[in-house]
């Protein structure tokens, strides 16, 4: 008995915990307000607007030459239409989804109340233990599912507002050169990252403290209520995605088709009618989207991590310390990713076009670098030197506190390495985008093939990557390894959020420079930046399919655990398993079916309108006249709130349905499925993308005489590599990005509803009839 009560002592103290994780999110949130106060020192506007307006619309064509007090005015009303746009469309976004929450609301309370007959009495086991009711179960996993997804909602809205803030800013800080600009945008960015980490971990850990209060000794119960929490935040994230990603593609589409192809007019030049949507899109899609996104990997791998850990002996002897391991580990990361912060903000900032990248990457080796012994000193500290319960096959199997060490750093350094194998592939800077670049001599077709052939290419090393990941953590320390891996690749969370916000910030700088007029030379630095902007956001974008992956995975261990599925039971020889293996393989294939053709649809729509507007507006392409921005603002609202529906409820329903009439087993082959096809296709296709708005950026530039061969902007491979750009739109922003949000989402579902359907349709209702039947 002594032995064992010595094998789940731990060096830290309960209060270590208590006090360093909300600590780390309280100073997450200071710094963040700090970074903030540090942009809100460049000044935007004069007080007055020398502009004329029409329905609310500020006049955006610049009539005359202008001093400098016009040129800052002319940015500051031009980022107030952008925020207009954007707050607009969220505002109304979130409608939508206040009417899903209610819905979804009812559905996770009456579900998982009904496993026992919605009984009130709490549960006494053969060794004494309380055990909370299932109506216990439902009412906490709805407030913890209310709870993630407002915090998702607020990491989005946020987001938005801080790179809205932050855009016209760098676009003026451009005028002093590249360093201000850069660290206008990479704060801006900061903002974000450091606001959602910390508002994330102090949610969650502030929940679990209230829930322990209720549930008292039944953590098992407590921490499958906290499950709820990753739900809502994947469920408003998926949303926001879509609907984002198909409202700044359509854009997008509209604005580079006609603009830069039919009239030859430059990328957000005032005179073409989609320009302001399109910078609006920016924000609503890669920003909002993209917040929502990792915000939901971060809750759904805490989650996994915790309800795994809840039925070892961590859990059942109520070793506070151990179980607040998976958090501990966000609290450290935090403070890690402070330090390197400072290094690209203050100490080593880029202050040379050629430097962007390579600081911005950086950001990662170093927040990687420092993280690692963080991490080594609260596996040693926080967990017992030996437990055992996380083999679900072998309960007795021993695993050691250094264990969970190596599975952390597989997914820490893992996450690193998809980060730059990613930047290979997408920056132009790197052989593989020059080689598509190159390809746009020939015209779109060419480029188009050779951008196909990289993307399928670069999902290589990555999955290679995830499933070494894989394979080491759960060899150590079986599901629980590999919720500790995905929680690792998101250690850096903080860091990974200010560089994939730096670009569409530094995107929406370059839109305004040249929209107020401020010169080619202006333009040229804002391009700069962009062109890194768009590597870290397939950097990023590689981090989010990474972290899903394995996220991913453990929740399907978690959902197999409460499921009570033995792995005999979940054989790819059950046909009931392969069926759903089959199925689940071709879910991301439908739902990238629907969010493409949703973007062409509202593309087509926006190519019309900006078309009738350049035929019927008198003066409009000599900029006499001013086109009507809000006509493509509203295109592209009606089309994405009602396009996303449909992909939404693909998702939302498919584990439900599953998993009443196919039963348990079906559903994990489902699960399974999805995530071996879905997170090939997501790499692919963010970095075709990616690759193809590089490459175009690459032949705009000129700044190689290879670059300068191609003859530079208006020229036919110019032409050919914006067709290419404009076709990896929707697979890098709307489609890609949103698959690794489907296999999340329908995990972690499956997980939450895993109890009702143990309880009433383990066997599934259609094979149930025709079991009985025959």
């Amino acid at each position: 008995m002594e032995a064992h009560l010595h094998s789940v002592h731990t060096v830290f103290s309960s209060a270590v915990p208590t006090i360093l994780i909300p600590a780390s999110a309280l100073l997450s949130i200071a710094f963040g307000i700090w970074l903030w106060y540090r942009v809100s020192a460049i000044k935007v506007g004069n007080g007055h607007h020398g502009l004329r307006t029409e329905n609310g619309r500020e006049y955006l064509l610049e009539e005359e030459q202008r001093g400098e007090d016009e040129i800052v005015q002319k940015a500051a009303d031009l980022q107030d239409a952008i925020s207009e746009g954007a707050t607009s469309f969220l505002i109304t976004e979130y409608k939508y989804m206040g009417v899903f929450m209610a819905l979804m609301s009812v559905i996770i309370f009456v579900l998982l109340s009904s496993e026992d007959g919605f009984s009130r009495d709490w549960i006494v086991d053969s060794q004494g233990h309380r055990h909370a009711p299932a109506i216990y179960n439902g009412a906490f996993s709805t407030i913890a599912f209310l709870l993630g997804a407002v915090t998702s909602i607020a990491s989005g809205f946020f987001g938005m507002k801080i790179a809205v803030y932050a855009n016209a800013r760098t676009a003026l800080e451009a005028r002093k050169g590249i360093a201000p600009a850069f660290m206008c945008a990479f704060r801006s960015g900061a903002v974000m990252g450091f606001l959602l980490a910390g508002n994330g971990l102090l949610v969650v850990f502030l929940t679990i403290m209230a829930y322990k209060k209720v549930f008292g000794d039944d953590w098992h119960g407590l921490y499958e209520a906290i499950t709820g929490y990753g739900l809502g935040g994947s469920s408003i994230a998926l949303f926001g995605r879509v609907g984002g990603g198909i409202y700044t593609k359509a854009a997008d589409v509209g604005a580079d088709l006609v603009g830069k192809i039919e009239k030859d007019i430059p990328e957000d030049d005032p005179r073409n009618p989609a320009t302001i949507a399109d910078n609006v899109g920016d924000n609503v899609g890669d920003i909002a989207g993209m917040g929502a996104d990792l915000f939901g990997s971060f809750a759904e791998a805490t989650c996994a991590a915790l309800v795994i850990s809840s039925v070892s002996t961590l859990g059942t002897e109520h070793v506070y310390v151990a179980m607040c391991y998976p958090l501990l580990i966000s609290a450290v990361g935090i403070l890690v990713c402070l330090l390197t912060t400072l290094i690209a903000t203050d100490l080593k900032p880029a202050r040379g076009i050629h430097e962007i990248e390579s600081t911005l990457k950086m950001q990662l080796v170093i927040s990687t670098i420092l993280a690692t012994p963080a991490v080594l000193a609260v596996s040693l500290c926080a967990l017992p030197a030996e437990f055992t319960g996380i083999f679900t096959e072998d309960k007795g199997r021993v695993v050691k506190n250094w264990h969970l060490f190596f599975c952390v750093c597989t997914g820490l350094w893992g996450g690193l390495i998809i980060g730059l194998v990613t930047e290979y592939f997408t920056s132009n800077r790197y052989q593989p985008v020059r080689d598509v670049a190159d390809s746009c001599r020939t015209g779109a077709a060419t480029d188009i093939i050779f951008g196909l052939a990289l993307g399928y290419k670069s999902a290589i090393i990555p999955c290679i990557v995830i499933a070494v990941c894989i394979f080491v953590s759960f060899t150590l320390a079986h599901m629980f390894g590999i919720a500790c891996a995905a929680l690792g690749m998101l250690t850096t969370l903080s860091t990974g959020l200010a560089i994939d916000a730096y670009g569409p910030i530094s995107d929406n700088a370059g839109g305004i420079a040249e929209m107020a007029a401020m010169g080619e030379d202006i333009r040229e630095r804002t391009d700069a930046l962009d062109a890194a902007g768009n590597t870290t956001a397939a950097i990023g974008k590689g981090f989010a399919i990474g972290s899903a992956a394995l996220v991913s995975l453990a929740l399907f261990g978690a959902y197999v655990v409460q499921a009570d599925i033995t792995v005999a039971d979940s054989s790819i020889l059950d046909p009931e398993v392969f069926s759903g293996l089959l199925i689940g393989a071709m879910l991301p294939y439908w739902f990238s079916a629907m969010t493409m053709k949703s973007v062409g649809k509202a593309a087509l729509a926006m190519v019309e309108e900006v078309r009738r507007q350049f035929a019927t507006i008198s003066g409009l392409m000599e900029g006499t006249a001013r086109p009507d921005y809000r006509r493509c603002v509203e295109i592209s609202t009606s089309a994405s709130l009602s396009e996303m529906i449909p992909p939404g409820c693909l998702v939302m329903l498919t584990p439900v349905v599953v998993g009443v009439l196919f039963g348990t087993r079906t559903l994990a082959g489902v699960l399974a499925g999805a995530l071996v096809s879905g997170v090939q296709m997501a790499v692919s296709m963010s970095n075709t993308g990616g690759a193809w708005d590089n490459a175009k950026k690459y032949v705009e530039a000129g700044a190689t005489e290879h670059a300068r061969e191609l003859g530079g902007k208006g020229s036919d491979a110019h032409k050919a590599a914006v067709i290419g750009d404009t076709v990896g739109d929707p697979l890098k922003d709307t489609s890609g990005p949103s698959l690794n949000i489907l296999i999340k989402l329908m995990a972690v579902e499956s997980l939450v509803f895993a109890p009702f359907f143990k309880a009433h349709t383990r066997d599934g209702l259609i094979f149930q009839y025709f079991s009985t039947t025959v």
